[in-house]
């Protein structure tokens, strides 16, 4: 208790608003760690670790500091292992925030254009919906995805209505697998996303595809639309969380608010898109290198 005295009195030491602005920084700082890993596996992780340390500071430093001051040798020795272990839990959030600090420019301007890009995307998955045709769509925003382009055909093709259409009719060559779009161009098609695992999804139904848009949106900050085969339903993954029967007038409004928020800078969006209702053309369009 004299030890709680005496945290106690050292805090009344301190300017009020001192303590306000160190509250209030350490608070940010714990809340944007667990925005980020909110919704991962290392989410489950990290609330365990958190809760043995705040229980094992509570007992060595305040409770048994001087009855048991060999267990203070010993804690200080457990932040070492507990910092080791953080780095190992967390090392695949670690290269993804390494990723994006490298690719973040300080500066990034919204492309007017790109409205038209999302017509395009959504009128295209309207069709797909409306005759079943399964289908997944990756638009990369700050991390590069050439790694998840190369698994596939790279492409360098305006972003269309009818290519993408095209893409994913039924027994074409592209269309078991996935698009990847870079500003107005479409960069990849028949690419390979990387699955999450089963048991990480929320609907345990959901198949491949959708597994896939996980897979690839908590790798990187790629939104990933997907169209189901079997049900026709539209779903927009982000990060670790999928948004499913989406109409197209909200996957528009969802896409509009998230890209304007993180735009390439120098790209330039396509030319307004075709009536998504007609039937999409042969297949010589859809191969465009």
């Amino acid at each position: 208790m004299d030890r709680l005295t005496q945290l106690v009195s050292r805090l009344g030491e301190y300017a009020w608003w001192e303590v306000v602005v160190e509250v209030g920084i350490l608070w940010l700082l714990i809340y944007a760690i667990y925005r980020f890993v909110r919704g991962t596996r290392a989410a489950g992780a990290l609330k365990g670790l958190l809760l043995i340390l705040v229980v094992a500071t509570i007992v060595v430093r305040v409770v048994a500091a001087e009855a048991f001051p060999r267990l203070g040798v010993l804690y200080d020795k457990f932040l070492g292992i507990a910092a080791i272990a953080l780095v190992v839990t967390f090392q695949p959030e670690l290269r993804r925030a390494l990723i994006r600090l490298g690719e973040t420019p300080f500066f990034r301007g919204a492309d007017p254009e790109m409205p038209r890009v999302v017509d395009a995307v959504v009128d295209a998955c309207a069709f797909l919906s409306k005759n079943k045709f399964g289908a997944i769509i990756a638009m990369e925003r700050k991390v590069g995805l050439r790694e998840t382009a190369e698994t596939g055909r790279v492409l360098d093709a305006d972003v269309s209505v009818p290519l993408l259409c095209t893409i994913f009719w039924p027994s074409t060559p592209l269309h078991d697998m996935g698009v990847i779009i870079r500003g107005n161009r479409i960069v990849a098609a028949a690419a390979q996303f990387p699955l999450a695992d089963a048991g990480e999804m929320s609907d345990q139904h959901l198949g491949t595809r959708h597994r896939a848009a996980i897979g690839l949106a908590r790798t990187t900050d790629a939104l990933v639309v997907v169209v189901s085969e079997e049900t026709g339903a539209i779903s927009l993954a982000e990060g670790a969380k999928l948004d499913r029967w989406l109409t197209p007038e909200v996957l528009r409004r969802e896409l509009l608010e998230r890209l304007r928020q993180v735009t390439r800078e120098g790209d330039v969006a396509p030319e307004p898109s075709n009536n998504p209702r007609e039937a999409p053309p042969g297949k010589e369009e859809a191969f465009r290198d």
